[in-house]
């Protein structure tokens, strides 16, 4: 259970927001939803360290949106996205509550997750394709003595 909901968070926060919104679009008959709190905007510090190593460093301050809501079948889902999309929040809350109940688990992944999966997967390949193209191979050529 915990490396599903750990899947979805993921999927959803790193998917741009128009994407989520556009695959649960898709869906019909979603539960009904309890806001348990507005979502809302805050900052988080994002620390960081030269090379992974060495003593921490406060890098800046980061927006993140948040959410909170429940389904009709108990389980509370909470979303938190960078940026300022309070929609987007409220999708990823729902993908965590729905992920969490038996009801809804299997419809999220084949209508939701699975689309956003292929979508990053495509993403990061269209990222490697245009790093590789460019890429410049340096290479020396050995001096042998007497050669100027």
């Amino acid at each position: 259970m915990r490396l599903a909901r750990q899947r979805a968070h993921a999927l959803i926060a790193k998917s741009p927001a128009d994407a989520v919104r556009s695959v649960f679009d898709l869906m019909e008959n979603l539960p009904e939803v309890e806001r348990l709190r507005p979502s809302e905007v805050g900052l988080v510090l994002v620390r960081g360290r030269v090379g992974g190593e060495g003593e921490r460093f406060n890098l800046g301050e980061l927006p993140v949106a948040r959410a909170a809501l429940r389904i009709p079948e108990g389980p509370v889902g909470v979303g938190y996205v960078a940026g300022r999309n309070r929609d987007h929040a409220e999708l990823a809350a729902l993908a965590d509550a729905m992920v969490q109940a038996d009801v809804w688990r299997d419809r999220l992944e084949e209508g939701v997750l699975a689309p956003l999966a292929a979508g990053l997967a495509e993403r990061k390949a269209d990222t490697g394709r245009k790093a590789a193209a460019t890429k410049v191979d340096f290479f020396t050529m050995v001096r042998t003595r007497g050669e100027k």
